[in-house]
């Protein structure tokens, strides 16, 4: 298995970089350690906006003109996810409950709202409400999720303490879904998010944004 053609890695205008999201001209990052939203324009790479966020932002994904962010919240990590609306910050309106109090990273496809669960290496379909409609089950741990041209792409790992790491396709379309590992991450990558051409995550410990090419 070929590794990923990284073309970019840059530093994080925060420490500890997880949620990424791209909205068509910014790239959206969520901080660890500084608990805040930054709108990052990636040709000057320079910060456009940022935002408090109400806890720690884990993943994050574009619904229209809006994201939605998953975050874990309270001394007691308490998983939820709330709508975050550029220039005006976070809304505690039409929050959603994460199924069982767990889950890391989101995607959307036009239609319905995904998030995945690590350890239970499954993706959620949720609607508006919350409630889980499809399953998918996949081999790995999922530490990354996007959905482009209606296939989800993951960053999967099954020893999170090691540097194998993958880049995962899944087309869940018809039937039974097709999953394949189609690059090698070599590192502890954390989220995904498509720009249209390359690929972007997290090199979370080295406060890294990483881009690479589309496989």
């Amino acid at each position: 298995m070929k590794n990923v053609e990284e073309l970019l890695r840059l530093p994080s205008p925060a420490p500890r970089p997880q949620a990424l999201a791209f909205d068509g001209e910014h790239l959206w990052m969520g901080s660890l350690e500084t608990e805040r939203l930054y709108s990052i324009e990636p040709k000057a790479w320079t910060v456009r906006e940022e935002a408090p966020a109400p806890g720690k932002p884990y993943g994050a994904t574009i619904v229209g003109d809006e994201l939605r962010v998953l975050l874990g919240e309270t001394d007691e990590d308490h998983r939820v996810i709330r709508r975050f609306i550029p220039g005006h910050g976070f809304r505690n309106a039409d929050s959603i409950e994460c199924p069982d109090d767990t889950g890391s990273q989101l995607g959307f496809d036009g239609d319905r709202l995904y998030v995945s669960q690590w350890y239970k290496q499954r993706i959620l379909s949720l609607d508006e409400k919350g409630a889980v409609g499809t399953v998918i089950e996949v081999p790995h741990g999922i530490c990354g999720l996007v959905v482009v041209e209606g296939c989800f792409y993951l960053v999967t790992t099954d020893d999170e303490s090691s540097d194998e790491y993958w880049l995962t396709h899944v087309d869940a379309r018809e039937g039974a879904p097709k999953i394949a590992d189609v690059a090698r991450i070599g590192f502890k990558a954390r989220a995904l998010a498509f720009d249209g051409e390359r690929f972007w995550t997290n090199h979370r410990e080295k406060h890294e944004i990483v881009a690479f090419a589309r496989v």
